[in-house]
């Protein structure tokens, strides 16, 4: 399991019942990889795992494991109320065949370093996947300071990556100066990509890319490879829509913006409603503006309609 280049935070498709459509969910997962993605992540917050039954993730991390085939690996966001819970969707995860686990500190609780820090480590002691910490402050009310990864790195060797969100880009150096190349540092907000890559990320967990995965790859690349003003215009086209990865409706729009794009749909399971109103049309004005005015890049695969 290599943290690296796009990995899809994936969305979860529901059918008018609101069930998992498990058919959706493969050729979803099947349409990023073959747009160039390098993995996929699933049960994250954009995954609306909060809203799906343990069964149910277990059910999607087959469908999608299944789905790929070995063609690309497969993340397991790892959030629970208990660490007891933690640990048993950990090791259905490694049973299922997911390569690595994305480690979200407790629901609710918010401890202290030395709760959360026991919190992570009984999920890494479960299995010997290797596992990427998920620092969201700004969501989840738990910081994971530089000082206190380098802690976790230097005490369970499956520690091996960072998604980094907490929209502040100082924290990637911070980390990097600290570990070096130890771990594996993802920026984890749309909005900061190409300022994350530049001080020093080497992996994207993206929101955006469920509906446009080829643009989102191709930014990715321009700005690992030091190509800054194709890097820069490509960023400054997509930057309306990477903003809503950022709000705290991100998964409403960009699920809409999935079914603007004919990628799927908008449904979201409550307490989440889907966008109208004002909302909803700023939604489409930004999209059809992006249409409108598209970077000449290739598409891997024609884009199919749930």
């Amino acid at each position: 399991m290599n943290f690296t280049g796009v990995l899809p935070a994936m969305t979860t498709g529901f059918d008018k019942d609101f069930n998992v459509d498990h058919a959706f969910v493969a050729r979803h997962a099947q349409w990023l990889i073959e747009n160039g993605c390098t993995g996929i992540v699933c049960l994250g917050s954009l995954g609306e795992s909060s809203t799906l039954r343990f069964d149910e993730k277990v059910e999607i991390l087959n469908t999608v494991v299944a789905a790929l085939g070995g063609k690309a690996p497969v993340v397991a966001a790892i959030s629970a109320l208990s660490t007891a819970e933690a640990v048993d969707l950990a090791q259905a995860a490694h049973v299922t065949g997911c390569a690595g686990l994305m480690i979200l500190p407790p629901y609710v609780y918010k401890g202290d370093w030395r709760e959360n820090k026991a919190h992570v480590a009984e999920i890494l002691k479960a299995t010997p996947l290797p596992g990427m910490l998920y620092n969201n402050p700004v969501a989840y009310g738990v910081d994971y300071l530089p000082e206190q990864i380098a802690e976790l790195a230097r005490e369970y060797s499956n520690f091996a990556a960072v998604k980094e969100s907490s929209t502040d880009v100082r924290r990637v150096t911070a980390i990097r100066t600290l570990v070096g190349d130890r771990l594996a540092v993802c920026v984890g907000v749309d909005d900061a990509i190409v300022e994350g890559i530049a001080a020093g990320a080497v992996g994207w967990v993206a929101g955006l890319v469920n509906a446009l995965p080829r643009e989102s790859v191709d930014l990715f690349n321009l700005a690992r490879a030091g190509r800054p003003e194709e890097a820069c215009e490509l960023y400054r086209w997509f930057l309306p829509l990477l903003r809503m990865d950022t709000v705290p409706k991100f998964i409403q729009l960009i699920k809409q913006v999935q079914q603007e794009a004919g990628i799927g749909s908008a449904r979201v399971r409550p307490p989440r409603l889907e966008v109208v109103g004002e909302e909803l049309a700023a939604t489409r004005t930004a999209f059809e503006h992006a249409q409108a005015h598209r970077p000449a890049v290739a598409v891997a695969s024609t884009p199919y309609k749930l």
